[in-house]
């Protein structure tokens, strides 16, 4: 009997909010003489609704419609995903700023054009007072339990020295033009490319209607031109085509027969799925993911060769179907020991611990192929936050296995090794996850792990969504290798 579940609307905070403006005066004429003409490149105070004061930010395009310009502008030190088109009436022009030489020279290039900036009244609210809470740091003292590390103290603090030389997990290369327009093209790269050029700076597509959700995007992606303006692009939750209109969509849906995505459905727990996809078998579905991901992910570089990898597709099912929910994907074959390439939960789904769970379901499946595995650098900011958590997690669960019992008094003994073995994460990971937790102690001649009561109790079982490895039908897939052209018969 199919299970009914009720129908979700759109989550709250893709929706916008709106609050009361308050109208000042218009700026000063000699003021408005003296100000640059607003060409790309500019920065400017910009009100921004969510932080509700005026922020830096640098105009990264201007178009014009209906005779009003208007200014693509992003803040300054804020993720690219708040990007947005904004009128010359949220800005503050007393401080509009030139472009910096670099910024010219690179407008030039691109045919940059120059707009007369005409102020217009200003709207602001009636407060742009912020509050400040400090946060409270201090966690109180419990028992503390203390594993002592068994690597060699001075190999160990080589390991410790070397990752805090590492670059952070964060720090994109500045693009190049090799970056822009690589001669070979990967389908599911993980480059960001803070550099890139303009156009894909600029959100292309306003809006996308997926199943039950209508999405804002966050980013660029490459749709084809013709679908950029459409107010709404409709894309089938099954298979990911997208089209112009709602009634192109339904035509549509009268000759596509999947109510769930191709490939084989590996994991089943009461209405949570995954289904693998080959990225060569399944090159129009692989293909539409990707596009659909790139929407929300700024450091995918898409390109259309999808063949190298595997896709794994998170799903809820209801009376409807297996719905996307988000989805990662890994090489087939990686000499960097990668179990994870990119990954992805759609916005209406997040916040709700679908992240975790798929970064805990690649691990499990390196565990059945045996590998200690490791996700392909650099993180974007938001993947950063939650390996570090599921790093946490799960070297705290491993811990809590070995913590002795009460009433023992012999602290427990264990290697970097040890702890990478168990997880399936990297020594490189391990070693980051410990020092995050700023756990480990250096104490007479040798490396021990503290930890609190308290520390083991807020990360006992935090997860909302785990792994039941009864529920996953899997088999790794064996690499072939080489045959040895020296070998005799």
């Amino acid at each position: 009997m199919v299970q009914k579940m009720p129908m979700v609307t759109e989550p709250a905070q893709t929706k916008l909010t709106e609050s009361p403006l308050e109208s000042i005066g218009s700026l000063d004429t000699k003021v408005v003489q003296s100000l640059p003409k607003m060409t790309e490149g500019c920065r400017v105070p910009v009100y921004m609704d969510i932080q509700k004061t005026f922020v830096p930010a640098e105009v990264v395009s201007i178009r014009e419609l209906d005779g009003v310009y208007e200014f693509y502008i992003h803040y300054v030190n804020f993720n690219r995903r708040l990007d947005e088109w904004v009128t010359v009436d949220k800005m503050n022009l007393k401080e509009l700023a030139p472009p910096s030489s670099s910024s010219t020279s690179s407008a030039s290039s691109n045919n940059t054009q120059e707009v007369p900036v005409i102020p217009q009244p200003r709207t602001v609210p009636p407060s742009t007072t912020t509050k400040n809470t400090a946060a409270s740091s201090d966690i109180s003292a419990g028992n503390t339990t203390t594993f002592f590390l068994s690597d060699d103290a001075d190999s160990l603090n080589s390991d410790l020295s070397r990752a805090a030389t590492l670059p952070s997990l964060t720090n994109f290369p500045a693009a190049t033009s090799a970056t822009i327009a690589p001669t070979k093209a990967r389908g599911n790269g993980n480059t960001h490319q803070s550099g890139a050029h303009s156009v894909t700076k600029v959100k292309n597509i306003n809006l996308i209607h997926l199943g039950r959700y209508f999405i804002k995007p966050w980013y660029f992606s490459p749709y084809p031109e013709e679908f950029t303006t459409c107010p709404v692009v409709y894309i089938c939750e099954f298979c990911l085509k997208y089209c112009k209109d709602l009634d192109a969509l339904k035509r549509h849906r009268t000759k596509c027969t999947l109510i769930h995505p191709p490939g084989n459905e590996i994991y089943r727990n009461g209405t949570i799925s995954f289904f693998e996809i080959d990225g060569r078998k399944n090159k129009t579905y692989a293909h539409n993911m990707c596009l659909l991901a790139k929407l929300f992910l700024d450091h995918k570089t898409l390109y259309y060769d999808t063949d190298p990898f595997m896709f794994y597709i998170l799903t809820e099912f209801d009376a409807q179907g297996f719905h996307i929910v988000g989805y990662f994907s890994k090489d087939k074959e990686s000499s960097e020991d990668y179990n994870l390439s990119c990954i992805l939960t759609l916005p209406p789904y997040q916040k709700k611990g679908y992240g975790h769970f798929m970064i805990e379901f690649s691990y499990t499946l390196s565990k059945l192929e045996g590998k200690i595995g490791t996700p392909e650098k650099p993180l974007s900011d938001l993947g950063l936050l939650s390996y570090r958590r599921y790093w946490s997690e799960a070297i705290l669960e491993a811990l809590l296995k070995h913590k002795p019992k009460d009433g023992e008094s012999d602290y427990p003994s264990l290697s970097i090794n040890d702890l990478s073995e168990i997880t399936a994460i990297k020594k490189e990971d391990v070693l980051a996850a410990l020092q995050n937790l700023n756990i480990i102690r250096y104490q007479q001649g040798s490396y021990v792990l503290s930890i609190t009561k308290d520390l083991f109790d807020n990360y006992q079982d935090k997860r909302r969504l785990r792994v039941d490895t009864k529920c996953l039908f899997w088999t790794p897939k064996i690499a072939t290798k080489p045959a040895n052209q020296f070998q005799t018969k």
